[in-house]
């Protein structure tokens, strides 16, 4: 369960392909690059416990820093490489990380990063090929080149300290313990007996999403444990994501809804051009999927598509394979370990089929906000219970339906509105490309429900357009759910994660007013 072990065992085997440049590293070079680097932190200071940053773009030598800083008892933080350098600076200065190993494509802001985050004593840039990189910057391919392929003398496993996206407000660090063990011993993420997905060394995992988050990330280096073959996507897109599994062989892979979406609206002569029966498991996570949509891709893969809701926080997991999925459509599952329990505001478990805060009990839960006690104390109750702050009910058979996030409820006259149903609702509109329902003020009701949508086809934004949505949605919802009035717009601004950020959207409708939504 480590690349040292499939290093020995199938140093040939591909352990990671850049999809679009056919880049490859082969197990014996991961371990190898991966060991150097890890020779080169320990030499400059760092021991267990520090923190490393990594600011790149999907990237190969992003797949070397992970596995030195897992095999030297290191923290790494992933930085969202959209981020501006101020923001990009602040998760460097919170997580305090000492050494930041970034990328020329990312040369200007991780130039302004120097003076922005000083505390930083390592800067080390991929892909300088002329021999010269960025002023402040040690060429990393130089920088390790100095250093042995061995493993450190004494190896001990680190994590990954990952960032809230920072949707809802400032990014916190999530900071878990580290797990104490060996690499090579057996690993918590990559117990065979968790390991419900089937992952082994035949397995080919298309990873699309950007590796600064935890699942892209955290997924590819389970199946690098198991001694699969990754196959890394620089960016995703609809039809190239088909062509590659067509062109990889892909057995596996991890996905979000807007993904899907994506495919689904593809014209029909796309998506039958590519042969996907290779394919034998797929997962999503990150936000629920629309019932509809997951039916049609039933429909188009079959029912090869399992979920599972979880987060970086480890707070707790469920999952659902295709077959619970079918007989609970729109449940996220059950509890994989633990139980779920849904509260009021008061801490009172209610009723099957009312929504609440979703509590997870763990045992297994021990995480910390980083440098945040106050939101830590939040995010647990007096019984050890722990929240991500969603909103959802449970079956009768204790299947869990999310609702929305609780930061992103719309309170209008006293009502609560769950903007997720209109927005699961108007995706399916063949004229919508993307969507995002939001709260605005509102002088009578205190917040108005608001549909920002980018339509499919720029030149329709308009009256005609607006008036038809809102009666599609009237048409289906109860109206008090439904968008009041719909504004257009060319680009949301969503992760490639899957996420929107709705902080900005309500921004431009809150501007300086004083409101509880964040």
């Amino acid at each position: 369960m480590y690349p040292g072990t499939y290093a020995r065992t199938r140093p040939d085997a591909a352990a990671l392909i850049m999809a679009g440049s056919g880049e490859t590293l082969s197990y014996r070079e991961l371990d190898r690059r991966s060991n150097r680097l890890a020779q080169l932190l320990y030499a400059r200071g760092l021991r267990p416990g520090d923190h490393i940053a990594i600011f790149m773009e999907n990237h190969a030598r992003y797949f070397e820093t992970v596995w030195a800083a897992l095999r030297s008892g290191l923290y790494y933080t992933p930085i969202n490489w959209h981020l501006t350098a101020g923001e990009a600076a602040f998760i460097a200065n919170d997580c305090g990380a000492r050494a930041l190993i970034a990328s020329t494509e990312l040369a200007e802001p991780a130039q302004d990063l120097i003076d922005q985050a000083p505390g930083v004593e390592i800067r080390l840039m991929c892909d300088s090929a002329s021999g010269s990189t960025v002023a402040g910057y040690e060429r990393f391919e130089d920088a390790v080149a100095l250093y042995p392929d061995e493993p450190l003398r004494e190896e001990v496993e680190g994590m990954p300290m990952m960032y809230s996206s920072g949707t809802t407000g400032r990014p916190k660090g999530i900071l878990p313990p580290l797990p104490g063990i060996k690499p090579g011993d057996p690993h918590p993420l990559a117990d065979p007996g968790r390991n419900m997905w089937g992952f082994g060394e035949s397995t080919i995992y298309l990873s699309p999403a950007p590796l600064y988050h935890a699942a892209p990330i955290v997924g590819s280096t389970i199946v690098q444990r198991f001694g699969g073959t990754v196959v890394c996507m620089e960016r995703f897109d609809a039809e190239k994501f088909l062509s590659y599994v067509e062109q990889y062989r892909i057995t596996h892979s991890q996905l979000v809804p807007t993904m899907f979406v994506r495919m689904l609206k593809l014209a029909p002569e796309l998506r039958e051009k590519y042969d996907l029966g290779s394919l034998e498991l797929v997962m999503h996570a990150a936000a629920p999927c629309p019932v509809d949509i997951k039916h049609q891709m039933f429909e188009w893969w079959g029912p090869i598509i399992h979920e599972y809701y979880a987060g970086s926080e480890n707070s707790g997991t469920t999952m659902i394979g295709p077959q619970e999925w079918l007989l609970h459509p729109g449940s996220v599952g059950r509890a994989s370990v633990g139980a779920v329990h849904i509260l009021d505001d008061d801490g009172n478990e209610l009723p099957v089929g009312e929504p609440g805060t979703v509590w997870f009990e763990n045992p297994n839960t021990n995480f910390v906000y980083h440098n945040d006690p106050e939101k830590t104390a939040n995010a647990f109750n007096e019984h050890g219970w722990s929240t991500l702050g969603d909103v959802g009910y449970l079956d009768e058979s204790d299947y869990l339906y999310l609702t929305d996030r609780k930061a992103f409820m719309i309170i209008s006259g006293g009502v609560n509105i769950y903007p997720q149903e209109a927005e699961n609702l108007l995706i399916l509109h063949p004229k919508v490309y993307d969507v995002a329902v939001i709260g605005v003020p509102d002088p009578e009701m205190g917040e108005q429900v608001k549909a920002v949508v980018q339509p499919s086809d720029p030149d329709e934004a308009g009256p005609e357009l607006e008036h038809e949505l809102l009666e599609f949605c009237r048409s289906r919802l109860a109206h008090y759910k439904c968008p009041r009035s719909v504004d257009f717009d060319p680009a949301l601004p969503r992760l490639e994660n899957g996420k929107l950020y709705k902080r900005l959207i309500k921004d431009r409708y809150w501007g300086d007013q004083d409101s509880r939504i964040l």
